[in-house]
């Protein structure tokens, strides 16, 4: 099923520029400009050597687009498709010398969100009928924030914050700030909070989620590194009056058990920080 959200230009343009200004330096694609004749045109097809989710081609498109007009770029498939090894996604003709200079930072950016999809979609798939929700984090590569959220989206996921001013998300070096006292911390932050701002507090022992239970508690708790049976209480302590978040350390391998202890949501930095790309190729037809 197909990924039907999207993202503005806005949004796609400024990475795909600067990803093809790094790789063009000043003198542009040397290789072909030796090797090609002038006005020479090739075809090729974007092919996926593994199995998984697209993601990207929107990136993919660009690459070739602001490199000159006359080139014609077909999808095949959309943002959200299943693949299957050996499926055609797209295809691309034009001016060798489009289609080769922008040939890197198309698979380069189709490869990278189409693997965070997914591993988005694997985890995904793992957790199916229970209530939890995979979710990413802001452990994102600098300047691609938006594109790995989206390839996120893409693999059935679901986003948390975008930045630092979307939420007020308590964690252990914001406590220092308050001496280590929850009450305190929790004060502070509904304090500064305006109506439609969310709190969410992380705890590491049920001692904490205690703690900020007795005093009014948060919106969410970020339960973090904790092992399934602590999960399971800590769940039960919660019962509903917040979201509880389970993080730290949370595989592929150990995603169904944890989902399994009754909480909302999943959060796995990994999807977007160090996920392995997905084996596409450009192949000239």
């Amino acid at each position: 099923m197909s990924y039907l959200g999207s993202l503005p230009g806005l949004l796609w343009k400024p990475v795909v520029q600067a990803a093809l200004l790094e790789d063009l330096g000043q003198g542009g694609d040397i290789t072909t400009q030796a090797l090609a004749t002038p006005g020479q045109q090739i075809r090729a097809v974007f092919c996926a050597r593994r199995s998984g989710v697209v993601a990207g081609l929107e990136g993919a498109r660009l690459a070739f687009a602001l490199l000159g007009e006359n080139v014609r770029f077909r999808a095949f498939k959309q943002d959200g498709d299943l693949l299957s090894i050996g499926d055609v996604l797209a295809e691309v003709e034009g001016d060798a010398q489009i289609v080769l200079a922008g040939e890197r930072t198309a698979l380069n950016i189709l490869s990278h969100l189409s693997g965070i999809a997914t591993q988005t979609r694997d985890m995904v798939t793992a957790v199916a009928g229970t209530k939890a929700a995979i979710c990413c984090t802001r452990k994102t590569l600098p300047g691609l924030r938006a594109l790995q959220k989206y390839a996120v989206k893409a693999g059935g996921g679901s986003n948390h914050r975008y930045r630092l001013d979307d939420a007020i998300l308590i964690k252990d070096n914001h406590l220092a700030l308050c001496d280590g006292q929850i009450d305190v911390a929790l004060k502070r932050a509904r304090h500064y909070a305006g109506h439609l701002v969310k709190i969410e507090l992380e705890v590491d022992t049920l001692e904490q989620l205690a703690t900020a239970l007795e005093c009014g508690g948060a919106d969410a708790y970020l339960l973090d590194n904790m092992d399934t049976e602590v999960l399971r209480t800590a769940v039960s302590m919660i019962n509903g009056s917040a979201i509880a978040e389970a993080s730290g350390g949370i595989t592929q391998e150990t995603v169904r058990a944890v989902a399994e202890t009754g909480v909302d949501i999943i959060s796995a930095g990994w999807l977007t920080h160090s996920v392995k790309a997905l084996d596409i190729g450009l192949d000239y037809a």
